[in-house]
């Protein structure tokens, strides 16, 4: 006889405490375990007498997804227990709670606004590298380690690109939370994973202006109004708003996914990087569209079935990638800087979509940059960022997909590897020059870089001369 969740009870070596949580959907119990020291949750799908299929399938979607999934954004999963007997997962207690009661309070400082919406954004860019669309974010849905890093949970309403939809075969009814849920998810779409985008947006939108975008629907017709109607611009309900953070939450939230973000690492660069963030007639809305514009909208989206969908999440995530190229900009590297300039151009006709990221490294503990002037007094970030934009002048991109930082930091390498890693880089392209000095020296740069960066990296260097000894 299938077992019900109870404080005292012990099921695979798991001992239940206190409830924690009592949701539709679920249970959350304290539990532990004599071989598991770190404090541990056990959560319980509530399955009602009779026919409860979407929680039943909607469980086993969660139980397929959460074990594959690592990092710190997502729990770590230590146990499952079948339908058979009482069906649950255990994973560590995350010690903070979830952000819920932070959306209550909104408006935030817009300080912490932002400060949230990037850390929001790079846990859902993680869950995206790992090729699951989660198609719930919610406030409730993101709790917090002690460390800072946020966390994901809840995924019964998710997809995995590499496991079947089980919740896609077995009802047709859209599924999400209403307020957050974006139109192709009304439509039925789950395979997109700019659907989780949207409902960043939504979030950001609350967060800065204390409101949700469209209110709080009760019914999927109210979700259906999205589909032709904007909502009030962010700065319309609080001025202070900055133009360029209109921009990223109004980008977010278009009804058409192809003007969307097109993945989460785009959203975190512009989050990380407002002052490149290229500003449109979104930035300066300051009302919403009239209602010609609204029926002219409504006209087309009445009728509309679906958006196109990529085929794969690892495609979408592969079709805009995020390229980081460190340019040595001495004098003594302006043939290599030269050659790092097309491979970039070849580079580009194979990655159209690409976003490029121009990057320079001051290294602050040498005698006279510390105080970051040169021996004339000019300042050498300015000076470094203008050289950098003056190599990339041919570069033939528009100014959203090209941009230019200066690092600062003692250790060139590990400068280059933390930017990558903070703005989600899918690549890194660097050169190594050939003189057999500042070859060593950059040498030991590019290994360091190859041997840590989570991404690919390719490194230039220069021919070597024909009667050179090896």
């Amino acid at each position: 006889m299938p077992l019900r969740p109870r404080t005292g009870l012990t099921i695979d070596g798991f001992t239940l405490g206190a409830k924690l949580h009592s949701g539709g959907f679920a249970t959350i119990w304290d539990v532990t375990h004599p071989d598991h020291a770190l404090p541990l949750v056990m959560k319980v799908p509530t399955i009602l007498d009779g026919d409860d299929g979407p929680t039943i399938v909607g469980f086993e979607v969660e139980q397929m997804i959460m074990p594959r999934l690592v990092g710190p954004h997502v729990p770590r999963v230590i146990g499952t227990g079948g339908f058979d007997r009482m069906p649950y997962i255990v994973t560590e207690k995350i010690a903070g709670g979830s952000f819920l009661p932070l959306f209550q309070q909104a408006p935030l400082p817009l300080s912490e606004v932002i400060e949230i919406a990037a850390r929001m954004v790079d846990a859902v860019a993680d869950l995206h590298r790992q090729q699951v669309i989660h198609l719930d974010l919610k406030p409730e849905n993101f709790l917090q380690r002690s460390t800072g890093e946020m966390v994901l949970v809840d995924f019964g309403l998710s997809r995995h690109g590499q496991l079947p939809d089980l919740l896609a075969e077995e009802f047709s009814i859209p599924m999400g939370t209403f307020p957050f849920i974006a139109p192709e998810q009304y439509l039925r779409c789950r395979d997109d994973l700019r659907s989780d985008l949207f409902a960043l947006g939504a979030m950001l939108y609350a967060l800065a202006t204390g409101r949700t975008p469209w209110g709080t629907p009760q019914t999927l017709r109210g979700v259906r109004k999205r589909l032709w109607r904007d909502p009030e611009p962010p700065r319309a309900i609080r001025p202070e708003i900055p133009e360029w953070l209109q921009e990223i939450i109004l980008r977010a939230l278009v009804v058409d996914p192809m003007q969307r973000y097109q993945t989460a690492a785009q959203m975190a660069f512009d989050l990380a990087h407002p002052q490149q963030v290229t500003l449109t007639a979104r930035a300066h809305k300051l009302r919403r569209d009239g209602w010609l514009q609204v029926w002219d909208r409504w006209r087309i989206m009445r009728r509309i079935k679906h958006f196109r969908a990529p085929d794969t999440v690892a495609a979408q995530l592969a079709s805009v990638p995020v390229i980081v190229v460190a340019v040595d900009l001495s004098p003594e590297g302006e043939r290599l800087a030269a050659m790092l300039r097309g491979a970039v151009k070849r580079m580009l006709t194979i990655e159209p979509e690409a976003r490029i990221a121009c990057v320079n490294v001051i290294k602050t503990h040498r005698i006279g940059l510390d105080q970051g002037t040169d021996d004339q007094g000019n300042n050498l970030h300015v000076l470094r960022l203008v050289a950098l934009k003056t190599w990339a002048a041919s570069i033939d991109l528009p100014d959203h997909r090209l941009t230019y930082t200066v690092l600062e930091g003692p250790d060139p390498g590990q400068a280059i590897i933390d930017y990558a890693r903070a703005n989600h880089v899918d690549h890194i392209l660097m050169g190594a020059r050939g003189h057999s000095t500042t070859r060593r020296y950059l040498g030991s740069v590019s290994a360091q870089v190859v041997a840590e960066a989570q991404c690919s990296v390719t490194v230039i260097r220069l021919p070597e001369p024909r009667d050179a000894v090896v």
